[in-house]
């Protein structure tokens, strides 16, 4: 039985009064998430499903595989503390990645397949990742990273998936790359599944997650295991108390991102439900409710943009669905409108976490009336604030400042930013986590997000740095300057747009405005091109010449 399972209040009140993180004093992801179901219980409990081949995983299935794989990446050489990218969409071996390198006291970076070349090579070199796992059709641009990553000497390259073949590939699928490969079906046939997993603590390094740059290059966050009970107490109480060995979970979001990671599949797997494996190339809402209804799908996080994509289809009849969670962006009264006549008043739970800190606002309509437009209220366990962001001074309610949080067990929440003390200290103050987020809280307690103290860009759920899409574009020979902002959508939420200087000569036509998406597509994530782009005469600037990000996005919203 899970040591803190915060729905077991029958108030929200108990909950924040009563609650206490109460972490082990041992603890490995590992064994957490698999080896707790096998003894005692039963060993054939189904811990994940693959939609595209059918096959049942148990939680036996995946501490064996697990086991094969931390034995050969022990054996070439990783050690405990040692970085290991795993880039791989939603498929079995993902998860079997994690697990393996927490077995051998390993750190995880978890990356999306959508990365191109630059995205991959700067996040594997800042990491100085000393192995990769990967999927076959991210190769060609894994390749062309790995000749910057000096650090990298080992890859374990997947199987090709049935549901994967040709997706996302950017080349030749079997260009070699600057370090040795291993084939990963040998791997498991050539390795004993027997590894006895390395002696961890809360505060055991588990992961380095990126966040999306900002105001700079993309920042490591240094994650401890903690991080993950966090987000498992969290999904359990936005899932209404939900999740458990009868739970059928899916999210249509990369497995790469810290929800769905952390909250969906180790949270599920922490409760001892199933995780269904569907991802989807590009959100197809036919196919999602299709997913939904083959599986019997009880507990789904769905993004938003995906929510509203939904809305024109009539959804089966007779679902499994009990709780659906959603994050990303603020929810509108009219998707909640429609969860309650459409799925038949299924409870829409939205949440608010970053990749710094954990999930800690969250809407539990088991517990409180959800407010259309509200985040929620303060998840047990967490202390919010809203701050004045000259002054730091707490507000009062109703007053817009700095959303700023503390955990009460400081474990839960990030380390540091990787090799980056500085940005580190900025982060805190006083005992609190800054969000860099703006916010008001009424006199109930509800958190109401406003909008963004910093530039990034929330698009279809995921957040992106101006900054990574600008140097892209600025590598262009045409290009003589670039200022990248978010524009409202009425579906994705925002969308990105670049406004463009050119070198004098250079010709702002469609050829050129192709060329540089199409270069943004390649070398970034697919979701991180420019939908936009606009050919202005001058970028504005300040006195010291940076683009003011704030002035296009009015230029944006007068035109």
């Amino acid at each position: 039985m899970p040591w803190h399972v915060l729905p077991d209040y029958d108030t929200y009140e108990r909950a924040r009064t009563e609650f206490e993180w109460a972490l082990p004093e041992t603890f490995n992801p590992a064994v957490d998430c698999l080896r707790k179901h096998e003894s005692p219980g039963p060993s054939d409990r189904v811990a994940l499903l693959d939609a595209a081949t059918g096959e049942r995983f148990t939680y036996r299935d995946i501490d064996d595989a697990s086991g094969r794989l931390a034995n050969a990446l022990a054996a070439r050489g990783v050690e405990p503390g040692d970085r290991v990218g795993v880039v791989a969409p939603q498929r079995p071996e993902t998860p079997i990645a994690h697990m393996a390198c927490w077995k051998l006291g390993a750190v995880t970076v978890p990356l999306t397949t959508l990365f191109g070349q630059d995205a991959l090579a700067y996040r594997l070199d800042d990491a100085e990742a000393r192995a990769v796992v990967f999927d076959p059709s991210v190769r060609a641009a894994l390749a062309a990273a790995s000749t910057e990553c000096p650090a990298l000497e080992t890859a374990v390259a997947l199987d090709e998936h049935p549901l994967f073949a040709g997706e996302h590939d950017r080349g030749d699928a079997t260009e070699p790359l600057d370090c040795d490969v291993l084939a990963y079906d040998r791997v498991v046939a050539d390795h004993d599944p027997e590894y006895a997993p390395y002696e961890s603590t809360p505060a055991t390094d588990s992961a380095i997650m990126y966040t999306s740059g900002s105001t700079g290059p993309p920042k490591g966050v240094r994650h401890r295991h903690a991080v993950w009970l966090g987000r498992a107490a969290a999904a359990h109480t936005f899932f209404d108390g939900g999740l458990g060995a009868n739970a059928v979970c899916w999210t249509p979001a990369d497995w790469a991102w810290g929800s769905a990671l952390g909250g969906l599949l180790l949270g599920t797997w922490h409760y001892g439900g199933t995780v269904v494996a569907a991802p989807m190339a590009g959100f197809d809402p036919s196919a999602a409710f299709d997913v939904l209804d083959r599986f019997g799908v009880t507990h789904a996080l769905i993004p938003p943009t995906a929510l509203r994509m939904l809305m024109s289809e009539t959804p089966p009849a007779d679902l499994a669905l009990e709780t659906v969670a959603s994050a990303g962006e603020p929810l509108t009264p009219e998707i909640l409108d429609w969860a309650a006549e459409a799925l038949d008043d299924v409870a829409i739970d939205e949440y608010y976490g970053q990749t710094e800190l954990n999930l800690v606002v969250a809407n539990a309509a088991r517990w409180f009336d959800v407010r259309p437009g509200s985040m929620g209220k303060a998840l047990p366990g967490y202390d919010l604030a809203v701050l004045d962001p000259e002054t730091r001074e707490e507000l009062p309610p109703g007053e817009l400042g700095e959303l700023a949080v503390r955990p009460h067990d400081e474990r839960v929440f990030f380390a540091e930013y990787w090799n980056r003390p500085e940005a580190t200290a900025a982060k805190r103050h006083d005992g609190w986590y800054l969000t860099d987020d703006l916010v008001t809280r009424d006199a109930d307690g509800y958190v109401w997000f406003e909008s963004r103290a910093d530039d990034v860009i929330i698009t279809a759920g995921y957040r992106v740095g101006p900054l990574e899409v600008e140097q892209v574009l600025l590598d262009h020979p045409a290009v003589e300057q670039v200022g990248v902002v978010g524009v409202p959508d009425d579906t994705r939420g925002e969308r990105i747009k670049a406004f463009v200087e050119l070198v004098p000569g250079a010709t702002g036509d469609d050829d050129l405005r192709e060329e540089l998406q199409q270069r943004a597509r390649e070398r970034l994530a697919a979701y991180e091109y420019p939908r936009e782009v606009a050919f202005v005469a001058d970028l504005p600037k300040t006195s010291s010449g940076k683009i003011r990000r704030v002035d296009l996005r009015d230029r944006e919203q007068t035109e």
